[in-house]
């Protein structure tokens, strides 16, 4: 049968204390929903509908650039076996219906073939846990063969349903024509006045439909977030395992609590070392024996073999060649990209520029929209005029040029190879190959100067 994926995203979330819907506040960088949708997209032949509600347009929009996504909007939040209900006319026998929360967001794609395989016209399939705690969580009622008779809500529950451990997470997976048809007899009858999906349990058990559990042995892959505490909670368990995967794959980790990935590191060698405090966001792309220093933050970044990241750097959108040493307290900036062997120093700040072999910039500097060649060396304190107000001008500097310290660059402009700028100027005009190009005022000193001294009240 062909898969369908339901994911429940319309509520609130009042319990986050936030204009946000629940849905999009982030776990590892990434919307909540973003999470159960990727889980959800690993699963072959399979058509996704997400059932929105409050903050439908902020939830939609954050999502726009994904494709083939089904929207179907809940207009009143009238519970689970309501939400479910909203998507049933968009479905076509036979077809096999999975049942996905928006704010459950580590299930696994693995856990979640174990149901699907596990479904038919016959057979229901059921995602359980072991709470030590279950308060809150609809109780597996069960014969005493162990068949599942029913599930029951908390609040339905008298004491000794109570003491029951196995609970109910609510992914299922399940035949569209049980589903319609079971759904159509579930009522509202109950302590919240609303439509519960799990009363199509004690339905499957009367036409005598099985019920097939799986019980997941990873509890947080189950567990939903209603408050900032339990997302909190979750936000540590997922580092955790992203942090386990980057040491076993050869990387030191020096404090495995304090590194953040939000996003994918893939690894392109070995013996990587990471010092603490370090958020790696995007897509970063890591090879052999890279350093990368404390309090540093990496976005979209590819780092070849050798390259040390000294401390509080930034770096984001930036290609860093081999060798390269960065920092500390360097800032680059989108469009950087570096070939082997350069040096960008502390208080750096470049943008939009390509970098040639060995050269440096060392101190103090904000280089953008710049052509730089090899073994070029650019003293403290140069800046590059790259925007005039209204549009951004591009300077070139060529190999082996020699820019001097407190040097304005006003684009457009080219340095020709090998050229020297003098210490302190500012250069509008380009400047030749080879030769020396300075701009200063002639300097004065006066003998007979006296420094002002304070009147004396």
């Amino acid at each position: 049968m062909k898969l369908t994926t339901v994911i429940l995203a319309a509520g609130r979330g009042a319990r986050m204390r936030s204009a946000l819907p629940k849905v999009l506040h982030p776990l590892a960088g990434r919307p909540l929903l973003a999470h159960v949708l990727t889980a959800a997209r690993a699963l072959p032949n399979n058509d996704v509908y997400i059932v929105y509600g409050h903050g439908g347009a902020q939830v939609q929009s954050a999502f726009a650039h994904e494709s083939e996504i089904h929207w179907v909007h809940q207009t009143e939040q009238l519970g689970t076996g309501h939400a479910v209900a909203q998507v049933l006319p968009h479905l076509v026998d036979p077809a096999l219906v999975l049942v996905l929360y928006g704010d459950v967001p580590l299930i696994s794609t693995d856990t979640l073939r174990l149901l699907i395989q596990a479904a038919n016209h016959h057979t229901l399939a059921l995602l359980t846990v072991a709470l030590d705690n279950p308060t809150g969580y609809g109780r597996i009622v069960r014969d005493v063969n162990g068949s599942v008779l029913r599930i029951v809500e908390e609040k339905e529950a008298n004491d000794v349903i109570r003491q029951i451990n196995e609970v109910n997470t609510g992914i299922i997976a399940v035949s569209a024509a049980h589903l319609r048809r079971w759904l159509t007899q579930v009522q509202n009858n109950n302590a919240q006045g609303e439509y519960y999906l799990t009363d199509i349990i004690a339905l499957a058990v009367n036409e005598q439909i099985t019920i097939k559990t799986f019980t997941t042995q990873k509890t947080q892959e189950v567990l939903g977030i209603n408050d900032r505490v339990q997302l909190a909670t979750l936000e540590r368990y997922y580092q955790q395992q992203q942090v386990e995967q980057l040491m076993l794959q050869g990387v030191t980790v020096l404090d495995p609590a304090r590194l953040d990935i939000r996003g994918h590191v893939e690894l392109m060698g070995e013996d990587v070392l990471i010092d603490v405090n370090v958020i790696l966001s995007g897509h970063n792309r890591i090879g052999s024996r890279v350093q990368i220093g404390a309090n540093c933050i990496l976005h979209n970044v590819t780092l070849a073999d050798d390259v040390e990241i000294l401390p509080h750097s930034v770096l984001e959108n930036t290609v860093v060649g081999q060798g390269c040493v960065i920092g500390p307290f360097a800032r680059l900036r989108p469009g950087t990209v570096l070939a082997d062997q350069v040096k960008i120093g502390n208080f750096v700040e470049t943008k939009k520029i390509t970098v040639g072999y060995g050269s440096k910039i060392n101190h103090l500097s904000y280089i953008g929209d710049s052509d730089i060649g090899q073994k070029v060396n650019i003293g403290a304190g140069t800046i590059t005029c790259n925007y005039d107000g209204v549009n951004k001008h591009k300077t070139v500097i060529g190999d082996g040029a020699f820019i001097g310290s407190d040097t304005q660059l006003v684009a457009p402009v080219t340095v020709g190879a090998g050229a020297t700028i003098g210490a302190g100027s500012t250069i509008t005009k380009d400047a030749p190959a080879e030769q020396l190009t300075l701009s200063r005022s002639s300097q004065v000193s006066f003998a007979r100067w006296q420094r002002p001294e304070k009147k004396s009240s």
